[in-house]
């Protein structure tokens, strides 16, 4: 015989449980949790407030899912409402099973209260009270399982009505999928025709450029040839005529200058009643400026002219001022500007003898070279191209080409970026032509920007070698400098 003990107290009271049929619904798919409260109340335990319920996720995805619809693009919204389409469909399912559950427990109460009916008739006294108030207590259970069942139902209802909306809404968007894609297609293909049309309009110009190209050079082509065959019919004969009387002008000419300075030479020997005496050097060169004068011994009783002492001399043309030139001691000497009009003569001193020789006349200037000059000074700065061969005094190895700027108010040396020298023009700066050297003096010059600093430097022609030296004295004149060689200033009486 089975026995229901007393777990529920004593002081429970009757009238707190009220009198349900036995023909109830079960509304819930899962048993409720309950409590004994104050006073032998049977309270229910409630949820914990953070966990959401399915039908809450859902609702809460659908307000995203609307308030995201215009930031969202088409392809996100349709997979959006098909992920709410699959939560809904999940909820239907849930709410399935716990219709199933529910009526699980509406035959589990109803068996649970018939069982407690036949105990009922089989015990008396305090027992049967216990028996009656469990009776109460399944009753009252029931009636809230059927209360649960009528949420379940008015739930089912919304998630019915929510499905079927995001069912809607899914469809809506696949429509809207497609129809976005068939556009965005469209556009894609039309875009692809007009590429391609442009790409066909390109290269049809790119032909047309070429055939009409083709066309311009073959007719520049035939204009050239027909240019050419015009020349070689009328011109070269003409130029070949003049190249070959520009050479025999030019052989004459030195022919007659060799000659005219040996005139000279002869009659200033006549005029000093020489011509019984046997000369022992004399100077080769032509006497201009851009040339360069050589001692030759002319008599094989001549003494070496590494063994003799010279030195070179600028006179006047009237003979009245006689100046040394320092440093010039070699038997080579380059005629510099300050030369012009003047008349150069060289003391040989050997052991023995005491030899003087002079040109037949001043110096004449270069050809040009003052032209030269004249559009020169007309710029801001003229560079020329030059070699350093020494450096304060000693040899420079490297020949890489550098760089002399000659400006209004100063020089400066460059190789490439790098500034080597760069001085103001000042009476402490010396600028001459070199002093003596090889057959390449005419085109070196010395340049000392200030004390205790040197160069020598090689330009590419005597034409530039002399025009810098011009330039650079005009340049300086101007500042109220003498630019000079070394002591060029200090003229000795004859």
């Amino acid at each position: 015989m089975t026995r229901v003990t007393r777990d529920f107290g004593d002081t429970m009271q009757k009238e707190a449980v009220p009198v349900v049929s036995s023909d109830v619904i079960f509304a819930t798919s899962r048993f409720p949790n309950y409590r004994i409260g104050a006073n032998n109340q049977i309270m229910e335990t409630k949820d914990d407030p953070k966990v959401l319920s399915m039908k809450e996720v859902v609702a809460r995805e659908t307000a995203q899912l609307l308030e995201q619809q215009n930031r969202l693009s088409v392809r996100d919204l349709a997979s959006k409402f098909e992920k709410g389409l699959a939560a809904a469909a999940k909820l239907s399912e849930e709410a399935r099973l716990r219709e199933a559950a529910s009526l699980e427990k509406h035959v589990l109460l109803k068996k649970l209260r018939d069982a407690l009916d036949s105990l009922k008739g089989r015990v008396a006294g305090r027992n049967k009270d216990d028996v009656e108030e469990a009776i109460a207590m399944v009753e009252a259970l029931a009636v809230q399982l059927t209360q649960r069942e009528g949420e379940l139902i008015q739930e089912k209802a919304e998630v019915k009505k929510l499905a079927n909306f995001l069912k809607q809404a899914s469809e809506d968007a696949k429509k809207l999928v497609d129809e976005e894609r068939a556009f965005a297609r469209a556009e894609i293909e039309n875009a692809r025709a007009a590429v391609q049309r442009v790409e066909e309009a390109l290269q049809e110009h790119e032909r047309m450029s070429q055939a009409s190209g083709k066309q311009d050079l073959e007719q520049l082509m035939k204009e050239v040839q027909e240019a050419r065959r015009i020349k070689m019919l009328h011109q070269p004969s003409k130029v070949m005529d003049m190249e070959h009387e520009l050479g025999a002008l030019r052989a004459q000419l030195a022919e007659k200058t060799r000659h005219y300075l040996q005139l000279q030479k002869e009659l200033v020997r006549t005029k000093k009643g020489e011509e019984n005496v046997t000369h022992l050097y004399e100077l080769e060169g032509n006497e201009t400026l851009g040339s360069y004068l050589q001692i030759q011994p002319c008599s094989d009783n001549a003494p070496e002219i590494s063994k003799c002492s010279i030195q070179w001399y600028r006179v006047s043309s009237d003979g009245a001022k006689k100046e040394l030139i320092s440093g010039a001691t070699k038997s080579i000497y380059a005629p510099e500007p300050f030369d012009v009009g003047r008349i150069l003569q060289v003391d040989i001193i050997s052991e023995s003898q005491h030899t003087t020789l002079s040109t037949a006349g001043p110096i004449d200037p270069a050809a040009g070279l003052g032209t030269y000059v004249e559009a020169l000074v007309r710029k801001h700065d003229t560079e020329f191209n030059v070699v350093v061969t020494q450096m304060n005094g000693s040899h420079h190895p490297t020949e890489s080409i550098h760089v002399l700027h000659v400006g209004k108010m100063r020089m400066k040396l460059c190789k490439g970026k790098t500034t080597i020298a760069k001085e103001y023009y000042s009476s402490s700066m010396q600028l001459c032509g070199v002093r003596g050297g090889g057959n390449a003096v005419a085109q070196a010059l010395f340049w000392q920007p200030k004390q205790g600093h040197s160069f020598i430097l090689a330009f590419e022609s005597e034409r530039e070698r002399n025009a810098a030296i011009m330039l650079a004295r005009r340049f300086a004149f101007d500042c109220n400098i003498m630019l000079a060689g070394p002591d060029d200033r200090a003229p000795l009486g004859t």
